[in-house]
């Protein structure tokens, strides 16, 4: 089945991220999808393939996201009828995009030791001493480094441009946890980017 490329959205700090308003998919349509509904399923990736490029992004370079995309859905595609409960398909299919990212992770992991095994060691290129500009790249660079649960609902929001609602639906979170997460996250990514002082001189829950 012919599929549309997930939609690439850059992080950024500097203006709003647009919020999707697309209704998600009913459970009916989950279950249409699982009995080979071609017309169900082409609706489900529509939805869902942003979210997930958007938390492929925290672990896979973007130039790998795409396809890694596309491998997430086939393998969703194949175990969809043993999902029972097709209220869970959100977070069922995040879960399978964290594991796809960590097999990823792996395989490069490795690909990176045999070669080193295999060639002479090229030198390290000198750190720039400059403070590099404030872009999308940057900003998913420090993103990356964050908490798993603060990374993966700041990519949905950021990226993907989701609301609070829209992910705690599709994580299968609390509403009151991605609200925690977001705001702490954000605090933490801002801190890190240079953009606010480190917490600790900060009271928490000040305005």
């Amino acid at each position: 089945m012919a599929v549309a490329s997930p939609i690439r959205r850059t992080p950024t700090l500097s203006r709003p991220t647009p919020e999707r308003d697309t209704p998600e998919p009913a459970p009916s349509e989950v279950a249409a999808a699982a009995q080979g509904d071609r017309r169900a399923w082409a609706s489900l990736y529509a939805h869902y393939a942003p979210i997930i490029h958007s938390l492929l992004l925290l672990t896979v370079a973007r130039g790998d996201a795409d396809g890694l995309t596309h491998d997430v859905f086939l393998k969703a595609m194949l175990r969809l009828p043993e999902l029972r409960d097709h209220r869970a398909f959100g977070a069922w299919l995040c879960q399978i995009a964290r594991n796809e990212a960590v097999t990823w992770a792996r395989r490069r992991q490795t690909a990176r030791l045999r070669l080193a095994e295999s060639g002479p060691q090229l030198p390290a290129p000198r750190a720039e001493q400059r403070t590099p500009p404030l872009d999308g790249e940057r900003v998913l660079e420090h993103l990356r480094k964050l908490p798993e649960a603060y990374r993966e609902t700041l990519a949905l929001r950021l990226i993907a441009g989701l609301t609070g609602p829209q992910i705690a639906s599709a994580t299968g979170m609390t509403p009151a946890s991605v609200r925690v997460n977001l705001c702490r996250g954000m605090a933490m990514l801002r801190e890190s980017l240079g953009l606010d002082p480190p917490a600790s001189n900060v009271r928490e829950g000040a305005p």
